[in-house]
């Protein structure tokens, strides 16, 4: 008897139902710029197909309610480095530096042991802190040929290839050359599928001959919400530009002309080979898109097309290198014991009321996609409905790995969510504030609280106000504020919004 229960372990981790809990997990966090939950076929897509995000979910929990604090880049990466909303962390939007000397949870795993490693989009101005190993790229990075900031030195090193596929190659060789006897994490983060959507030469062609799906609101007139929903920049029928839909700058445009620029920095990254292949697709749909000279709603469709169709692509770049990510553990025996996170910095339009771009609160772009693979934790195919945030990855990373949390993080950890025991006093309500008023899309500032059915917005620069009942209006397509019978609904969201203000200190603007 007493040989059966001294070999019971080993054979529970031979039978792969994950490590023991005396050996610290390995920790991968995949991590994407600008993925929609809408484009994730885990999430129910019917634009695309990610097989392999999909296995994370299938072999682990899917959450459908993780939502970002600060839906734009920079900020939400700082709130993932130090679990603090963006007032306390510093980053309230793309301009500002982010202050390396401040505690985050690489640096709390590098202490208690573990290597720590980050390859690919950092987007936070200063050089990275708390890894062992980094190369990242310089601000918004390039999709072709990019260069690389290059750790501990900050030098410079430029690649050749598509930046997609020379993350994961970056991950992969770190991978094989780090010391085997120490718990790792490596985070592989990927500028796609960002802004100016250029897809790798391995699926250019990809949906060609296809008509994908649009939203049933494409066309919408704002003319159920606050001013500020019809004022923005981001319209894919109005606001996107020749360069995002992949056309050259006409003859004897001047160098100095902001397009000519964009079109130098993109198209004039790749070399010959490179821009043979790429003007051998897009050339001929260019001409044939002149020639019909669409007007109108036929124009936006076109559009749409164009944008949607380029955004997938650059996604199932992201999907293959995720496969290829996750077949190394396979190969190496490592996914035993890794942890495996697969999220974005925020949601994304692709065409919900019109648009492109993020910032609102308003549902795309306040989810996030989350998926998390824990062997031995976490019940395959599981599913969380409970509203859980990108302020809580720092303290789920901690807890996983055994280290303290520090309290003043103001997250809190997943990991008893991840093993099936929500607690009882999770949270009920969740606090949300956008400050890069007006500096891009025309999105202004507004902060706002979303509880298990509705939604109430404040935009504090001019004094206006929203409230959408979810369950009703998912697509929040009519503020029911100032609404009768609705006194005593908003009277609760306002006294909510204003006990997380005081709960997580914030103070400006006065509400």
């Amino acid at each position: 008897m007493r040989l059966i229960a001294a070999s019971a372990p080993l054979l529970l981790l031979l039978a792969g139902f994950g490590p023991t809990p005396a050996e610290p997990p390995n920790i991968l966090f995949i991590f994407t710029d600008d993925h929609a939950y809408q484009a994730v076929g885990a999430y129910g897509s019917r634009l695309n197909r990610t097989p392999n995000i999909d296995r994370i979910a299938r072999e682990g929990m899917r959450f459908d309610r993780a939502l970002v604090t600060n839906s734009i880049c920079a900020p939400s990466r700082a709130v993932i480095l130090t679990g603090k909303y963006s007032h306390l962390n510093g980053v309230l939007d793309n301009r500002l530096q982010f202050d390396g000397s401040q505690q985050t949870f690489p640096k709390l795993l590098q202490e208690a042991g573990y290597q720590t490693a980050l390859f690919g989009k950092w987007h936070l101005k200063s050089a990275p802190t708390g890894f062992d190993d980094w190369e990242v790229l310089p601000g918004q990075g390039a999709y072709y040929n990019p260069d690389m900031r290059v750790g501990p030195d900050d030098r410079r090193r430029r690649h050749t290839g598509y930046t997609t596929d020379i993350v994961t190659d970056l991950s992969l060789e770190w991978l094989k050359n780090r010391k085997p006897d120490q718990p790792f994490l490596l985070m592989s983060q990927h500028k796609a599928p960002h802004r100016h959507w250029m897809p790798g030469p391995e699926h250019l062609t990809l949906y060609d001959g296809e008509r994908i799906r649009e939203p049933p609101t494409l066309f919408d007139d704002y003319s159920g919400r606050a001013s500020p929903a019809a004022r923005n920049r981001m319209e894919i029928g109005r606001h996107m530009t020749a360069h995002d839909l992949k056309f050259r700058p006409p003859p004897g445009t001047p160098r100095d002309d902001p397009f000519m620029i964009r079109w130098n920095r993109t198209y004039g990254r790749m070399n010959p080979d490179q821009k043979a292949v790429w003007d051998a697709i897009y050339g001929p749909k260019n001409e044939a898109f002149q020639a019909a000279k669409l007007k109108g709603k036929e124009l936006v469709r076109w559009k749409y097309q164009r944008y949607i169709k380029d955004y997938l692509r650059c996604i199932a770049s992201v999907d293959d290198n995720v496969g290829r990510l996750l077949r190394y553990l396979d190969a190496t025996g490592l996914a035993r014991n890794t942890i495996v996170v697969y999220s974005s910095d925020q949601g994304f339009y692709l065409g919900e009321h019109g648009w492109f771009d993020k910032r609102w609160m308003y549902r795309e772009s306040l989810r996030t996609p989350l998926v998390i693979r824990w062997p031995g934790a976490v019940e395959p195919g599981s599913v969380s409905r409970d509203l859980v945030s990108n302020l809580d990855y720092a303290a789920t990373f901690l807890e996983m790995a055994g280290v303290r949390i520090p309290a003043r993080m103001q997250g809190r950890s997943l990991v008893p969510i991840l093993k099936g025991e929500a607690p009882t006093d999770w949270r009920r309500s969740f606090y949300y504030h956008y400050y890069e008023s007006q500096l891009a899309h025309g999105v202004p500032a507004h902060e706002g609280v979303r509880t298990e059915r509705y939604k109430l917005i404040r935009f504090y620069e001019s004094g206006e106000w929203e409230l959408f009942d979810l369950e009703r209006d998912p697509q929040e397509l009519q503020s029911l504020y100032d609404r009768r019978g609705m006194e005593q609904v908003t009277a609760e969201l306002y006294a909510e919004l204003k006990r997380l203000r005081e709960f997580y200190g914030v103070s400006q603007p006065p509400l």
